[in-house]
């Protein structure tokens, strides 16, 4: 009989517990959250091609002999504002500092050397020489070096001067002969420079050219000036310039990299 009841009351009580055990709602996990990813800008990089606009100043040396009379013409060194622009390519190794690629500038020579160098010659006259450069043209390699957004380079390529007139006077009789007019003369070019990115796209330069050409000699008929017929001019020429640029880059960027 005990044991009987004892089983009644235990089976009672877990049919109980089973049944409150049912009842109770059964919560839901929640849903997990996940973060919006987060995208980083372009790795910039130096690779693409570029156009901008320059200024500056140039100084325009000439050194001016004579090879019948012995005569020293001087030098000239006529500082002149240059302006102009350029356009180019650059492409950096992967993930290195080192940029190569290639730059065309064409500038105008602000004013002309309307002065020219004045020397005593034969027979007591006194001659003036002019020549007149108005604009110059480069065509160069570039090989840089970036340190993150500066940019380290140096240039050496080819450069063509365009001379509007060479023109040499007797002081004491106004007799004059003119040179080879609108005259393109060629020769090397070597330059150097430090190029920044202010954006990922615009860039300022501030560059250093040096170009030298060639001798150009003159022969001097003696039915234009008699004093000095038959002499030899010759003109040791070189140009030097000081620019600063700003260019567009077209950049091809690196990749974009998703964080999470």
């Amino acid at each position: 009989m005990n044991k009987a009841l004892i089983a009644g009351v235990a089976l009672i009580a877990f049919s109980t517990g089973v049944a409150s055990a049912a009842d109770l709602s059964v919560k839901a996990r929640p849903a997990p959250v996940y973060a919006p990813p987060v995208y980083a800008p372009p790795i910039f990089t130096w690779t693409g091609f570029y156009i901008g606009g320059n200024i500056g100043a140039a100084w325009v040396q000439s050194e001016w002999t004579d090879s019948l009379f012995g005569l020293d013409w001087g030098r000239t060194s006529d500082g002149r504002f240059i302006g102009g622009g350029q356009i180019g390519f650059n492409y950096q190794f992967g993930g290195s500092p080192f940029v190569v690629g290639v730059e065309a500038d064409f500038d105008w020579l602000g004013n002309n050397n309307d002065n020219g160098v004045t020397v005593a010659g034969p027979l007591g006259h006194g001659f003036n020489v002019v020549s007149s450069d108005t604009r110059v043209a480069t065509l160069a390699a570039r090989f840089g070096y970036a340190v993150d957004r500066a940019l380290f380079y140096g240039k050496a390529g080819a450069g063509w001067v365009g001379n509007d007139g060479f023109t040499i006077t007797d002081l004491t009789t106004s007799q004059s002969f003119i040179g080879d007019t609108s005259h393109t003369v060629s020769g090397w070019m070597v330059g150097a420079g430090i190029e920044y990115a202010f954006t990922n796209n615009w860039t300022v330069k501030l560059e250093y050219d040096f170009l030298k050409l060639p001798d150009r000699t003159f022969v001097l008929p003696g039915t234009t000036i008699p004093a000095l017929a038959g002499d030899t001019i010759t003109s040791d020429h070189n140009v030097q310039m000081m620019k600063v640029g700003v260019n567009y880059l077209f950049n091809w960027g690196g990749p974009v990299v998703a964080r999470y």
